[in-house]
């Protein structure tokens, strides 16, 4: 560039500064004084430093003590379940949804939760907001029991509008090789036991929000069926059960031998990936009563039973297969701890049968199968 120049830095008239741009970096600052304490709150003795290094830092020395501790990780989102938030303008809640979807993953292998970080890109960094959004990360991890170590805010003017913004997380966390959860354990004569759900999660929404939206109903309006309003109902959070399934899978009466976390695919996929080829799971459609917001979301949009049952998780947060003799005890470990939880159906030898109802793998795995039987019952 020539000396005589103009500077893209100058405050001149007609030049160009980062703020202009649409980036306000103090604005990003202020967003980080807001949510400090929250974050601060998940941090035990293990977490060295403070917010706002540039890595965070854990002490990793408890691993000393293990086996052989194998690493699990998982990263992933909320959606656009995010519209909704945005749409209300209610943004602390949302946190539980991100940190579900990935904390969850990680549990399903019998893993602990150690560590987690977050991304939002926003089109305009309006502090309070982001705060409420880091707030419910922070609130959610404590209910975990993970360490919110690290996180990125980023504007994007241009790319997103000004009151638009996504969320993204990752997470790791130890098993000991001995407990490792899976396909390896689970055999012929095993329970299938369903753990509720809080309601939608954070899957299935853009087949939700379309309904919404063909139907011509706005998110204030109040739904007698769900006792309260349409946008309360679809922004309700996703059910954090980490520390919950982790308890029980290290209670020996429980005989837990594998979880599967019920998200995008529905029940049948999910559960199929950690069922060993050559063994197959009947669930039994009747086995629960299928909340009210899965039933408005069907008979709104006139979608079809079998197309809901492979996008939203019908009531089933999560899947929990237990030895025969564990499956009672398993159940009310769950109740002590305030979850309900159910027999869906047993583990039998796969008679190879194809048909509507049956899948086979899923998401790149080859897989056991699952049969679904019988019908939904509703409200």
């Amino acid at each position: 560039m020539p000396d005589d120049a103009p500077s893209a830095a100058s405050t001149a008239s007609g030049q160009v500064t980062y703020a202009s741009a649409g980036v306000d970096t103090a604005a990003g600052d202020r967003a980080v004084e807001l949510m400090k304490a929250a974050v601060a709150r998940t941090h035990g003795p293990q977490v060295l430093g403070g917010v706002g290094g540039f890595a965070g830092l854990f002490d990793a020395s408890a691993l000393k003590s293990y086996d052989r501790p194998l690493l699990a990780s998982s990263t992933d989102g909320v959606g656009t379940k995010v519209a909704i938030a945005q749409a209300m303008d209610v943004h602390h809640t949302i946190g539980f949804d991100l940190v579900g979807m990935v904390v969850d993953d990680i549990v399903v292998c019998g893993a602990a939760p150690l560590v987690m970080t977050d991304y939002i890109a926003c089109g305009r960094v309006v502090p309070e907001r982001i705060a409420d959004v880091v707030r419910g990360i922070a609130a959610a991890c404590e209910v975990a029991g993970v360490a919110l170590v690290g996180g990125e805010t980023a504007e994007h003017p241009g790319l997103l509008g000004p009151d638009e913004y996504d969320v993204a997380g990752a997470a790791v966390g130890v098993v000991e090789a001995a407990d490792l959860l899976g396909p390896e354990k689970v055999r012929d004569g095993d329970v299938v036991l369903a753990v509720a759900s809080s309601g939608l999660h954070s899957n299935g929404y853009s087949l939700v929000r379309k309904v919404v939206q063909v139907a011509g109903w706005t998110l204030d309006r109040h739904v007698p069926d769900l006792g309260r309003t349409l946008g309360e109902e679809l922004l309700e959070p996703t059910r954090v059960y980490a520390a919950d399934l982790l308890a029980l899978a290290r209670d020996a009466g429980a005989g837990v031998h594998a979880y599967s976390h019920i998200t995008g695919g529905g029940l049948a996929a999910n559960l199929a990936r950690v069922l060993p080829v050559g063994l197959a799971a009947t669930v039994d459609r009747g086995s629960w009563t299928v909340p009210p917001v899965f039933d408005l979301v069907r008979g709104l949009g006139q979608v079809p039973w079998d197309d809901l049952e492979s996008t939203l998780n019908l009531g089933v947060g999560m899947v929990a297969v237990t030895s025969p003799e564990g499956a009672d005890a398993a159940v009310a470990h769950l109740a002590g701890r305030g979850l309900a939880a159910w027999r869906l159906g047993t583990v039998t030898a796969d008679d190879g049968a194809a048909g509507p109802g049956v899948v086979r793998g899923s998401k790149g795995v080859r897989g056991g199968a699952v049969r679904m039987t019988g019908t939904y019952r509703t409200t």
